[in-house]
């Protein structure tokens, strides 16, 4: 089956001018705009990302030494576009980490990540916004009501104070602003 559309090649007939004012000869290669320039630093995005899929919202804690962040905060504070930005922009290893009631029950760091509290960077949010975002996925349910939200955040709070967890409020901040806030205070510096 054959397509009927008009074709117009609006930069080949300028091309040989281009070159003469770039100084440059064209590759007349297609693709070349989005191929892989330095293959080290592709692999070590790669294996940031494979890393943070697997260690998503506490998913696996296997390799669990390897993170060079963990991520926590009660549900839908922002975790996990936080934790690919890092991954896929920084080569960061991330992991990230759902607290939930029975971890929020005592300040105590759940017992998987407690050995890495230095790793560890926490994300609140306002109760307002938190549940507006939960009311999106479940309508009127006790996790979106903001009585439970405002309980999740102060618990989370006390709970990052408590182990001098470094933490910011998600709320009003981009996922770029998060990221360079989180690897500034956490010292991983990335030269790209």
């Amino acid at each position: 089956m054959r397509t009927q559309c008009a074709f117009i090649d609006l930069f080949g007939s300028q091309l040989d001018e281009v070159e003469k004012v770039l100084h440059a000869e064209a590759a007349h290669k297609g693709g070349s705009a989005h191929a892989v320039r330095d293959q080290a630093r592709y692999d070590s995005r790669m294996k940031a990302v494979e890393y943070a899929i697997e260690h998503d919202d506490g998913a696996s804690f296997r390799a669990i030494e390897k993170a060079e962040v963990i991520l926590l905060a009660p549900s839908r504070c922002g975790k996990t576009p936080t934790t690919m930005y890092l991954a896929l922009q920084h080569s960061v290893f991330v992991a990230n980490y759902p607290l939930v009631d029975e971890d929020l029950e005592s300040a105590k760091l759940p017992r998987p990540i407690a050995p890495y509290a230095d790793k560890c960077f926490g994300l609140i949010s306002t109760a307002a916004r938190l549940s507006a975002v939960r009311n999106e996925r479940r309508p009127g349910s006790k996790y979106a009501s903001q009585a439970q939200c405002l309980f999740e955040l102060r618990r989370a709070e006390a709970m990052f104070r408590a182990h001098k967890i470094p933490f910011i409020n998600s709320s009003t901040m981009s996922i770029e602003e998060m990221a360079a806030v989180i690897m500034q205070t956490l010292k991983l510096n990335r030269v790209h």
